[in-house]
């Protein structure tokens, strides 16, 4: 059928299945496709036929959710002949597929609903064009960049170095918690002076350790050490420095060694730092700034 000017949306005009009449009850529930149906908005959208007479919405009956109520019960021999639903007038109805283009969106679309107040969760989806197809994309699979985990450790007092041979740091030992002093994400973890990644990744280790001189040294040597199997550490930077014997007793040195650890697996690969001295030092430490410290920065992903 031909229109002059623009042609008429179309309404939702709803058959709904058939009802059988049962002696002595009005209210019946209303389906379409064996389906509840409660898709309208007004009474005065139905078209119910009884006994062959057209009944007046809202006083031959009433609906109410998936309920149509006549006015009175009624009995045996009574005959619904029919229930039609007429669309809102308004309504523009369910579009045809392909029929909704860029052209029909308005460009604040986005901007016009709730923000996002905090980082997405790992489940949260985005759009993105794949070579011209729209796609859905979790947050998991794009998030990168930044730091996700920085913390620092430090020696809490002075710590006396008397040996040769190389030994663990593993006392006096504390989480950097001066004013001004901050971290990033999940703490590392230390016991005996081992320490343990939150989460795997490529992390920056570096140690820094400040010397005094007790006696006649002559040299101090500083490792970091690496397990990958939470057993047998392989040295995988080394500190050296030196304090002349002929120097005053409070004389220092300062030493710093650093490496980036693959931390492939949080169980099994973990660090150390250790120390060693050929006459007696003092390891200097203070629970109110960094004096011997250690610093742990997660970079990127393994």
């Amino acid at each position: 059928m031909a229109y002059l000017g623009r042609q008429p949306a179309i309404g939702n005009f709803v058959k709904l299945d058939a009802i059988t009449a049962v002696n002595g009850q009005a209210a019946y529930t209303m389906q379409n496709g064996s389906v509840n149906f409660a898709d309208y908005s007004t009474v005065n959208q139905f078209m119910v036929s009884l006994n062959g007479t057209i009944q007046s919405p809202g006083s031959s009956f009433t609906v109410s959710g998936s309920t149509l109520t006549f006015a009175s019960n009624l009995s045996t021999g009574d005959v619904i002949d029919f229930i039609i639903v007429f669309g809102n007038s308004l309504s523009a109805g369910t579009p045809t597929d392909g029929t909704v283009t860029a052209a029909k969106l308005n460009d604040d679309i986005i901007s016009g609903q709730t923000a996002l107040a905090s980082e997405p969760a790992d489940t949260d989806e985005f759009l993105v064009s794949d070579a011209g197809t729209l796609k859905r994309i979790d947050y998991s699979l794009i998030k990168g960049g930044g730091i996700t985990v920085a913390n620092t450790f430090r020696m809490t007092s002075d710590l006396s170095v008397t040996s040769s041979s190389l030994s663990t740091i593993s006392s006096n030992l504390e989480v950097t918690d001066t004013s001004g002093q901050g971290s990033i994400g999940s703490a590392i973890t230390e016991s005996s002076g081992i320490y343990t990644f939150p989460s795997t990744g490529i992390y920056l280790v570096e140690g820094v350790f400040q010397c005094v001189k007790n006696g006649s040294s002559q040299w101090i040597q500083t490792t970091l050490d690496v397990t990958t199997n939470n057993s047998s550490y392989t040295k995988v930077a080394d500190g050296e420095g030196s304090i002349s014997h002929v120097a005053s007793a409070n004389t220092s040195q300062s030493i710093r060694n650093s490496s980036l650890v693959d931390v492939t697996d949080t169980s099994n690969v973990k660090v150390r730092f250790q120390i060693a001295a050929a006459q007696s030092i003092t390891l200097k430490g203070n629970t109110s700034y960094n004096y011997t410290y250690f610093n742990f920065i997660r970079l990127g992903d393994t």
